[in-house]
């Protein structure tokens, strides 16, 4: 999904190296052209030749590069809200001044004896709360956080209401049989407990979508909600006339819901977009199943996982036919923005699109959180930071927004706010899984210390093993720290057959080859990296402006001894997608490149690489290079030894 300074001794780098964090972002060109001044005088002692040039073209790159990155690092480490400190509190209420038209709406409980038919439900709520969300007049807590408060369990409401800061709940339940449907909602409020309202409607099923109008049309007259001409039209909108294509939908949007930090984003998504195929052949006029899958689309080509021509047409078509069916609705605009980011990496089209979608859907949450995204990949460090502030005051207990709040941190190597946003994620889900191992990896990357990971990876196993393939990518990263090819082939045999999707897309045979390489087996590492081999070279061949597949291309060819293709597919990568386009992305494939020098054997350019590196926000760690074997040829080397020992914590020994 969205993921995320000391001295250099060497003559090309002492301006570029020895930066103070107090230094702001507009000093950073001017760092640059100091740096670049540096680097032309340096050119005589170079070869004069081709391979001289790109070498000298590549250093100078590295060099803007760094200056610029620095600058948005500086600043946000300045300027950053801390989002992360205030714990979630399970006290009881002291302020109840919320606004009077709040509401949250809360997950239905399921009557239906067919269990399978518990889409029901979560449709009933889902439509009802997004129906409110529309208004502009009501402020509306968004899905992630009401979802909280499962159905069937105690809610204490003055609770619900000081946690969320919502004056009013909407609770209830449906029972569906056959061919009737009995649903309950009743009004409360949250600040007091008391119950406004509450009504049984019992109908035929097909008379569903009118149920839930007639309960929003309640709710805003009870909250005296002022809905203008537009908003009513559109709360009078039905999403399908064909209710098997309605609970296919609900399905697959509760798993586009679910991917997170999840390393099965790959299949989710896949059998997420089977399930709105559907629907949408039931009925080919069924918008926000149109909007779903074009989302969908959007993640696999956005992530890498299938970064194609047919990928991004498939969004394409998507797209188009929401603007053919509602051009003006506030989730056509949302579509186009997320197409436009997440496709083609338009941020300006993209912000376009959400300023206007954000009048249609005043109170949807995701119009902040894809601004805070865009921030992110723009180097906006502290405005990113706003931004998704603003999409938690409208979804405040959305722990995959705290998560991603979290790896904003990891990018700046701000591991205790990490910590912390991670902390307070699991104080609402405590036993999700992908944010118990990422919290566990807190100590590895800043503590060079693989303990906890290890920990928290062998308890999740015990308590389901079935969770193997979700803990495979950092089970087999921590194993190759801890130096246990025995561990590492464990979690081989987990890997899913697409592969890994954690910082890069690897495929399996990559990591087939880094577990021979831990145990020695160097013709097993070779048969391993050759499959690897063929698998990127048709991939690159789909996808040739896609920066992330040649540096894993690169990685492959280092692996195999082929310097001269992998440098070449390195540097490659990283002009395809330079941090000034992407400051996320753009970051990791320089961190390839500085692997990709190590391997083969370009130890003076893997150092500056390495250093460039961490002079930008970017998931390269003192515990990463302490630990991992990527860093195995530069050991020994006292220039590499330096910058490890200058990036460890104080209270670590060294």
């Amino acid at each position: 999904m969205e993921r995320p300074r000391k001295r250099l001794s060497g003559r090309l780098t002492p301006h570029l190296m020895n930066l103070s964090t107090e230094q702001t972002a507009e000093e950073a060109p001017k760092v640059a052209r100091q740096a670049a001044e540096q680097f032309a005088a340096t050119a005589g002692s170079l070869d004069s030749g081709r391979h001289g040039r790109r070498i000298l073209t590549t250093i100078l790159l590295i060099a803007v590069a760094s200056a610029l990155g620095l600058g948005f690092w500086t600043l946000s480490r300045r300027l950053a809200p801390d989002l992360t400190s205030a714990p979630v509190s399970s006290e009881p209420p002291t302020d109840t001044s919320f606004a009077e038209k709040s509401i949250a709406v809360l997950p239905f409980e399921n009557l239906s004896e067919d269990k399978q038919n518990a889409f029901y439900a979560n449709g009933v709520q889902d439509d009802i709360l997004t129906a409110l969300s529309k208004v502009a007049d009501l402020k509306v807590i968004n899905r992630t956080s009401v979802d909280t408060y499962p159905a069937g369990k105690p809610r204490k409401l003055p609770e619900i209401a000081q946690t969320l800061g919502v004056a009013y709940v909407l609770e209830g339940s449906v029972r569906q049989a056959g061919e009737s449907v009995r649903i309950t909602a009743q009004l409360s409020d949250a600040r007091s407990g008391a119950h406004l309202w509450a009504e049984n409607y019992q109908r035929d099923l097909a008379d569903v979508f009118a149920i839930q109008s007639e309960i929003v049309q309640r709710i805003t007259s009870q909250l005296q909600a002022t809905v203008s001409p537009t908003e009513k039209a559109v709360l009078e909108v039905r999403p399908t006339k064909d209710l098997a294509a309605y609970g296919l939908y609900v399905r697959a949007k509760a798993l586009i819901a679910t991917i997170s930090l999840n390393a099965q984003i790959n299949e989710k998504v896949r059998e997420a977009i089977q399930l709105l195929d559907q629907a949408i052949a039931r009925d080919p006029d069924f918008f926000l199943a149109y909007c779903q899958v074009a989302a969908a689309h959007n993640y696999l080509y956005f992530f890498g996982l299938d970064h194609t021509p047919a990928r991004l047409a498939a969004a394409d078509a998507a797209l188009q036919a929401i603007l053919r069916l509602r051009p003006d609705a506030g989730e056509a605009h949302l579509a186009r923005a997320n197409f436009f980011y997440r496709c083609y990496l338009d941020y300006n089209k993209a912000r376009a699109e959400l300023a206007l979608a954000q009048h249609a859907l005043p109170n949807n949450s995701e119009i902040f959180e894809l601004t805070g995204y865009i921030d992110r990949r723009q180097g906006l460090w502290n405005e990113s930071a706003r931004s998704l502030h603003r999409a938690l005051e409208l979804d405040p207990r959305n722990f995959f927004m705290l998560q991603q709040i979290a790896l904003s941190y990891q990018e700046s190597r701000q591991f205790g706010a990490m910590a912390a946003a991670l902390d307070r994620a699991l104080a609402l889900i405590p036993r999700d899984l992908d944010t118990r191992v990422t919290r566990a990896q807190v100590d590895l990357e800043s503590r060079a210390d693989p303990r906890p990971l290890h920990a928290t990876v062998q308890t999740i196993l015990a308590e389901d093993a079935a969770t193997a393939p979700d803990l495979a990518a950092l089970w087999l990263y921590v194993a190759l720290c801890e130096r246990d090819p025995a561990a590492a082939a464990r979690a081989l045999a987990a890997i899913p057959a697409s592969g890994t999707a954690v910082d890069l897309n690897f495929p399996r045979s990559w990591c087939e080859g880094m577990v021979a390489r831990a145990k020695g087996d160097a013709a097993a590492a070779e048969t391993a990296f050759l499959a690897a081999r063929a698998e990127l070279e048709q991939t690159v061949r789909e996808q040739p402006d896609y920066g992330p597949a040649f540096s894993v291309l690169g990685l492959i060819d280092a692996g195999l001894g082929r310097k001269e293709e992998a440098i070449r597919e390195g540097r490659h990568a990283v002009e395809l997608l330079p941090i000034t386009k992407d400051s996320i992305d753009g970051a990791e494939l320089m961190k390839y490149l500085a692997v990709i020098y190590a391997w083969s054997g370009e130890k003076d350019l893997a150092i500056q690489q390495v250093a460039a590196t961490l002079q930008i926000p970017s998931t390269l760690s003192y515990g990463n290079l302490k630990l991992h074997p990527y860093w195995d040829a530069l050991r020994g080397d006292s220039r590499f030894e330096k910058i490890v020992t200058d990036l460890a914590p104080k209270n670590v020994e060294r």
